[in-house]
């Protein structure tokens, strides 16, 4: 072994990354299937779909802005605590000083609360309907006529 093998020199080439001929790697599934789409974007997608349904109903709910947070902090603005029996599914901030309201919906507590599609989508839009109906100060039966019926 006297003669080892020398590096191979860093040219200007192109780099390889392609070692065994299989071609480089690409997506898995093109942007607009629905596989390449992240739990997240579904999550706000739910969202979105839960605010344009009451937007057809309440035109002033296009003052307010809906925000989807992944937890919720352990303390909130006033320094009030929410103990491990009661984790909210959602907020939300009243508007000040130029600042428009928001009604945040929490991610990660209402994934785990449901187990599919369907149950995610529902619990998010009783979430968006009791967050806006405290917000404008009504019951959620008035924000949306189909509250509880599930």
């Amino acid at each position: 072994m006297d003669n080892p093998v020398p590096p191979r020199a860093a040219g200007p080439g192109p780099r390889r990354r392609d070692r065994h001929g299989r071609g480089m790697r690409g997506p898995i599934a093109p942007p607009q299937v629905p596989l390449a789409a992240s739990r997240a974007d579904v999550f706000a997608d739910l969202v979105q779909d839960s605010v344009e349904r009451l937007e057809r109903r309440w035109p002033q709910l296009a003052d307010i802005d809906f925000l989807v947070l992944e937890v919720p902090r352990l303390q909130d603005r006033h320094g009030d605590s929410w103990d491990d029996e009661a984790v909210p599914l959602g907020g939300i901030i009243p508007a000040r000083e130029g600042r428009r309201a928001r009604v945040v919906v929490y991610r990660r507590p209402v994934e785990i609360r449901t187990k599919g599609r369907d149950e995610r989508a529902a619990l998010v839009h009783e979430v968006v309907v009791e967050q806006v109906a405290e917000l404008l100060g009504l019951t959620p039966e008035t924000v949306d006529p189909r509250y509880g019926e599930d």
